[in-house]
């Protein structure tokens, strides 16, 4: 099975679909949200500062 398809049906799974909703509420704070907009410049490169 690849792992697309686990995830995939992870997502449909009600313990899927409660994580889903959990990180929904995680991201809609707005301290968490500023902490994840670091993490992906920094993965992406546009927090680097020079």
């Amino acid at each position: 099975m690849s792992l697309f398809k686990k995830v995939s049906d992870f997502a449909k799974s009600p313990q899927g679909k409660r994580a889903m909703e959990q990180a929904k509420k995680y991201a809609q704070d707005p301290k968490n949200k500023e902490k994840i907009d670091r993490v992906k410049n920094r993965i992406t490169g546009k927090g680097k500062g020079h």
